[in-house]
């Protein structure tokens, strides 16, 4: 039989906010978001102001209603209940809140590891995996497996920032000796010079060209919807992002590890030195690289910074942890939600919460 809840008076509340916890109610639910105010999309500031008091009208909006994805999130940080006084009627929907918030019983065993079990979840698979939780993901048994398949976020900096350096050299070099055109397998004629001041330009449009291969790949490949009947396909999805969405601020699986990464970068840079002369094909893959660095660190900052109100950052976060919690079809830029525009993607903007 479950223990019966902690009971907290206003006073033991008011004194922990004092000393710099984060505790708010609903109704006469008391959650404790002490360690989730600085990753909160509305900002840290918005959650401190509000500490120590009810949050139910916050939650039902106006300007923003919670979704219900993020409702079931405020139930991980539920620790007790307020004293009981003479309100009955707000202890009946104390409970009831309670009740429509909590997640049912989870379908799989969290102290295994995850990857081999979600292929069995069939047509449930879907709805499971897109009902955040904020706990951290085991996919495999092997310690040498499961730690080749987490990366910190300064990792990714270290490793391809001096690749992109060098190749940048290599490339700018390389223009340098006047030797590259345009179109020269097909005529001589009428090629190109491809001077080394084009350089910047080559390097821009390959970060150019990453952020339109970051949506397809995001929209595409990463939220394909596996068919129920195919275990494979839904642990292939699994790994590739859904452990992602299952758990969203897992801090060690927000980046790509480099190996898996080196492979697929090989593969785009095949595609380009087929398509165009090698040191064209490299400049454009080193800009794209760089596209991807950039890519990779903003995306871990989306999940754990905390950045001021007003800039493109502070949207940007918001307008992530919208497609995280609520709108998982759409929303599918991350570095710019640039091509969410042309392929009507974009996420509504009053859907977002205004600061009061």
């Amino acid at each position: 039989m479950a223990a019966a809840p902690r009971s907290f008076s206003a006073a033991e509340v008011r004194s922990r906010c004092a000393e710099g916890a984060c505790l708010v109610r609903c109704r006469r639910r008391l959650y404790d978001l002490s360690g989730f105010v600085r990753l909160h999309p509305g900002g840290e500031q918005l959650l401190r102001r509000r500490a120590g008091t009810d949050v139910s009208r916050a939650l039902d909006g106006p300007p923003h209603r919670h979704s219900a994805n993020a409702r079931r999130w405020l139930e991980q940080y539920y620790v007790g209940e307020m004293e009981s006084g003479d309100d009955s009627g707000a202890a009946a929907a104390a409970r009831a809140e309670g009740n429509l918030s909590c997640s049912p019983q989870d379908l799989v065993d969290w102290q295994k590891p995850l990857l081999w079990q979600v292929g069995y979840l069939g047509e449930k698979y879907d709805e499971w995996v897109h009902q955040p939780v904020d706990r951290p993901i085991r996919l495999f048994h092997s310690d040498i497996l499961e730690y080749l398949s987490k990366t910190a976020w300064y990792v990714v900096f270290i490793v391809w920032a001096p690749v992109v350096l060098y190749l940048s050299w290599v490339s700018y070099t390389s223009l340098a000796q006047g030797n590259t055109r345009l179109f020269s397998s097909f005529t001589t004629e009428y090629s190109i010079p491809v001077h080394k001041y084009y350089f910047p330009f080559i390097f821009l449009l390959g970060m150019f060209l990453w952020s339109l291969l970051e949506y397809l790949i995001h929209r595409f490949v990463f939220h394909m919807k596996p068919p129920a009947s195919n275990y494979y396909l839904i642990t292939l999805h699994f790994l590739l992002h859904g452990q992602h969405h299952k758990s969203p601020f897992d801090s060690s699986r927000l980046v790509f590890p480099p190996v898996p990464a080196s492979l697929v970068m090989g593969f785009f840079y095949g595609i380009l030195k087929l398509m165009l002369p090698e040191v064209l094909g490299l400049s454009v893959f080193v800009g794209g690289l760089c596209g991807y660095v950039i890519y990779d660190m903003m995306h871990y900052y989306l999940h754990y910074g905390s950045p001021k109100k007003g800039t493109y950052l502070y949207g940007l976060k918001a307008y992530h942890v919208k497609h995280h919690f609520e709108h998982q079809k759409s929303g599918f830029g991350i570095s710019t939600r640039f091509w969410d525009h042309p392929f009507r993607t974009l996420i509504p903007e009053e859907t977002f919460e205004k600061e009061d």
